[in-house]
């Protein structure tokens, strides 16, 4: 077994994991309530980007990723 092969496992569980609290997330919401537009909560008011599934996915693969660079670099030497 490779070195990363550990790694890339959790990796890959972890983006499995937000993404499936992020499809039961958005079904438990309903977009419309008597005709009309839900509001839009605070929370997504204040901060839009926290909430978004995909730049939690992009910086779990971007913290991994910088891992693998950094432990290259620096075994190396």
């Amino acid at each position: 077994m490779d070195i990363w092969t550990v790694p890339l496992i959790f990796v890959i569980l972890l983006i499995l994991l937000i993404g499936l609290l992020s499809i039961r997330k958005w079904r438990n919401m309903d977009p419309v309530v008597h005709g009309k537009d839900s509001p839009v909560p605070e929370a997504v008011e204040e901060h839009p980007y926290t909430l978004n599934p995909i730049f939690w996915v992009i910086l779990v693969a971007t913290f991994f990723i910088g891992i693998v660079i950094f432990y290259y670099a620096t075994s190396f030497y």
